[in-house]
């Protein structure tokens, strides 16, 4: 991986993080650790920034 996709992979999972934890400080149903189990949106966040997480600690 370049130095820019890695760069990229980053940006994309740091604004990942940011974007689940905004919606978790907001939601009553989930925690920062993890979606509710009947929230879709925190769901969807969630799986977002795990799986870019994963991508970058898989290319470190």
């Amino acid at each position: 991986m370049t130095d820019r996709q890695t760069s990229d992979l980053y940006r994309r999972y740091m604004a990942a993080t940011t974007a689940y934890r905004d919606h978790a400080a907001t939601c009553t149903a989930c925690t920062t650790t993890q979606p509710g189990p009947d929230c879709r949106d925190g769901a969807r966040l969630h799986e977002s920034f795990s799986t870019l997480q994963a991508a970058y600690l898989n290319q470190q």
